[in-house]
């Protein structure tokens, strides 16, 4: 089993930036690729940025140069840090990784890209 819990959503305005970060449970954290999906209002699920167990990283055209997905094995967590902030950035964003041919994701935080 693997629990994957998100922080550091909220409101901000355009242009501005915000940090997310997904704690994963488990000793074998360093071993899984993660993923950060999100889905805004209306649309289907995206995934917006891949990081893998040697830290390759792949992002969505709609967000290359303005995210930056990373990881720290040391606290079991992935980060997405996202600057540049638009209002179609606006969604719900949830971490994923697949362990073992089962999916795993976080309950979700709310980013909301507003003036």
């Amino acid at each position: 089993q693997v629990q994957l819990v998100e922080s550091g959503g909220g409101l901000v305005q355009p242009g501005g930036s915000l940090r997310l970060s997904c704690a994963a449970s488990g000793s074998r954290f360093s071993i899984y690729a993660m993923d950060w999906y999100r889905q805004g209002p209306g649309k289907q699920r995206e995934l917006v940025a891949t990081i893998t167990n040697s830290d390759s990283t792949n992002y969505a055209d709609s967000v290359k140069g303005r995210f930056t997905i990373s990881r720290d094995n040391a606290k079991n967590t992935v980060y997405l840090q996202m600057d540049s902030l638009k209002p179609e950035d606006t969604a719900v964003y949830s971490c994923h990784t697949f362990w073992r041919l089962r999916n795993y994701w976080g309950q979700g935080t709310q980013v909301t890209v507003s003036s």
